[in-house]
């Protein structure tokens, strides 16, 4: 069986649950060799290890926290140390609160702009450090609210816009270095965190799935595909473009 991602190695942020998770274990589906990047999830991360290794695959848990440096520049190490090389770069990780606008903090727009924002603008600089002549890909995975917010999200959204600005940018600076730099943005898809906060079974879950043409919430398998095919050498033409996998949202 050919693999569509045999010999890469890719780094996964915030793979420790729900999209990232999905993510982690779809590359390693197809051939990858993926670190699984946490925060404080430890065991999430490692179960999803567990899971990839289980089916066969290669994956390990590094911890480090995307808005900060040094931590950004330890998982960069320490995946060269376990893999080599590092050609793939998934920036999932981020944080969301919805609040009306009278109640946004100075606290929680820096959390929200310093993990969703910072944290990929640092994972990229890192990347650059250790991509191959050969070059690589980057993806960032921003929301469908980006570009249609709904009332509350405004901090959350307007990281996510700054996620589809930084793609842009990023694409025509990197492109000199072979390097490829994409946007996914899932719809509204079944999470733990979507779980957690109530949002599954309710009213607001069954006006979504009205909503949605294909009828049903997302699952990470299907934002794991598209992230699959950009990690991929079939999307080798496409870069600073955005995949909205919504079901039609």
């Amino acid at each position: 069986m050919d693999l569509k991602l045999a010999g890469k190695v890719a780094i996964v942020t915030g793979a420790s649950k729900g999209i990232g998770a999905g993510i982690a274990r779809g590359l390693a589906a197809e051939g990858a060799s993926v670190v699984v990047n946490y925060s404080n999830g430890k065991d999430g991360a490692d179960l999803v290890v567990k899971q990839i290794t289980a089916a066969g695959g290669k994956a390990i848990a590094i911890q480090g926290n995307v808005d900060k440096a040094a931590d950004v520049k330890r998982l960069f190490e320490d995946a060269k140390k376990a893999f080599g090389i590092v050609n793939v770069v998934v920036n999932n990780a981020g944080v969301y609160q919805f609040d009306p606008v009278e109640t946004i903090t100075e606290a929680e727009f820096h959390r929200q702009f310093d993990i969703n924002v910072l944290g990929p603008i640092l994972t990229t600089r890192e990347a650059l450090k250790h991509f191959p002549e050969t070059g690589g890909s980057i993806i960032n995975i921003s929301s469908v609210v980006s570009s249609n917010p709904g009332a509350n999200m405004s901090v959350y959204a307007a990281t996510k816009g700054a996620v589809d600005t930084l793609t842009k940018a990023h694409a025509k600076e990197l492109a000199p270095r072979k390097i490829r730099v994409n946007t996914i943005a899932p719809g509204a898809t079944e999470t733990e965190g979507t779980h957690r906060v109530g949002m599954i079974g309710s009213d607001f879950e069954k006006a979504l799935v009205a909503s949605t043409p294909l009828g049903r919430l997302g699952q990470p398998e299907d934002i794991a595909a598209a992230v699959v095919f950009l990690a991929s050498d079939a999307a080798g033409w496409i870069t600073g473009d955005k995949i909205t996998p919504s079901g039609g949202l």
